[in-house]
């Protein structure tokens, strides 16, 4: 795997991807993936100064993408010299391998993307033995078209040298991944069982369990600090890493919310984004069964993103492919007083429109959460 550790922005990337006319996603959900590749980017430390979309039928087997737009890219990397292409789609190895032949450059798609950001990411144990089982199920296949062994980290140019190891080293490093995974996997069973005895401890107290989730950046751990500031039990809970950006979370945090009859545990853990990769879904399944055993979820949704309704349904897929759709959702709109002309806080059905940066409208949420714990039979009043 690369080493794409940020630096100062200066690195530069081109962004290409491949809009099949004949699939679900419309040209308009496409452009706004394409936007989402790009602050990933951002977030790996990249400034992205070119982008190219091809929009056609079918997809070139050899290249992904049509041979007249890697044409074109090749013409303009040689002029613009970018450090990396991120191609917006999974591409198979052999993909991969003749896309960086055509351009001279290094090609990393989005789930690559999104592992690297998660490796930097990734704090305690459990995550870090997630991330790089994943991280390492994504190299396996890809072993044959990688310019380096395992044993060392690429370089920073981005440009391609020497490629491709022996086929002997490849064998040995294969082995090597397969015995590192099978090792990591064992790890992680046992930090599952852990995890499994401290859910049942919890769920012993009888306490109301209640889940954060959402969109990457959608602003959840943001919202469990100013609920633990105001409603926490003991200054001793500590606040949770909140940034403006991608990821920024991916531990699972669990915080005692309220007093007494009223109290809850909240948890916070990975946020969403569209096209998660399943080696990701499947990595951090221990730790999403946080979501799954909740009594209530707040989907936190970022109501001054232009495209919050998408990030919706991209949860709402989400929440299906773990098997947590069945439990009630409250909807917190968050940053809405970035919103012109919205007043807040707002509070609707099954939805709130407030502010957890300033704090506007946690009383009417805590109410919320209440009435919708006792409407379940799992908080008493």
């Amino acid at each position: 795997m690369y080493d794409l550790r940020p630096t100062n922005n200066t690195r530069k990337a081109f962004l290409a991807g491949l809009h099949l006319t004949g699939s679900k996603k419309t040209r308009v959900e496409y452009d706004l993936s394409i936007r989402e590749l790009g602050a990933l980017a951002e977030t790996l430390g990249f400034t992205v100064i070119d982008t190219f979309i091809q929009s056609t039928d079918k997809v070139t087997r050899r290249t992904y993408l049509g041979s007249g737009k890697v044409a074109q890219m090749k013409t303009a990397a040689e002029m613009e010299e970018p450090d990396i292409i991120l191609v917006n789609e999974e591409l198979s190895p052999m993909q991969t391998e003749n896309l960086e032949k055509e351009l001279d450059t290094e090609v990393l798609d989005r789930t690559g993307v999104i592992l690297q950001i998660f490796a930097q990411h990734a704090r305690t144990r459990e995550a870090r033995l997630q991330v790089e089982s994943a991280r390492l199920s994504y190299i396996l296949p890809r072993l044959a078209g990688m310019r380096t062994n395992l044993s060392r980290q690429g370089g920073g140019s981005g440009r391609l040298s020497n490629k491709g190891a022996g086929e002997q080293q490849i064998e040995l490093d294969r082995r090597r991944i397969e015995r590192q995974i099978s090792l990591i996997r064992q790890q992680l069973k046992a930090v599952s069982r852990e995890r499994s005895t401290q859910r049942s401890r919890r769920q012993s107290a009888d306490i109301p369990r209640v889940s954060l989730v959402g969109y990457t950046n959608a602003g959840k751990s943001t919202l469990m600090n100013a609920l633990l500031s105001r409603y926490g039990r003991s200054s001793s809970q500590k606040e949770v890493l909140a940034q403006d950006k991608l990821f920024a979370t991916l531990d699972t945090a669990v915080r005692r919310i309220g007093y007494g009859e009223d109290a809850f545990l909240l948890s916070d853990t990975v946020g969403f984004i569209d096209d998660l990769p399943h080696t990701l879904v499947d990595a951090f399944r221990s730790t999403l069964e946080e979501v799954q055993q909740a009594d209530l979820l707040l989907e936190v949704v970022d109501c001054a993103d232009p495209s919050y309704e998408h990030q919706i349904a991209v949860t709402a897929k989400t929440l299906e492919e773990i098997h947590a759709n069945h439990i009630p959702i409250l909807y917190v709109c968050n940053k809405a007083d970035l919103v012109e002309d919205l007043p807040i806080p707002h509070v609707g059905t099954d939805r709130i429109y407030m502010s957890a940066k300033s704090g506007i409208g946690l009383p009417e949420l805590m109410e919320m959460i209440r009435k919708n714990l006792s409407a379940e039979g799992v908080l008493h009043t």
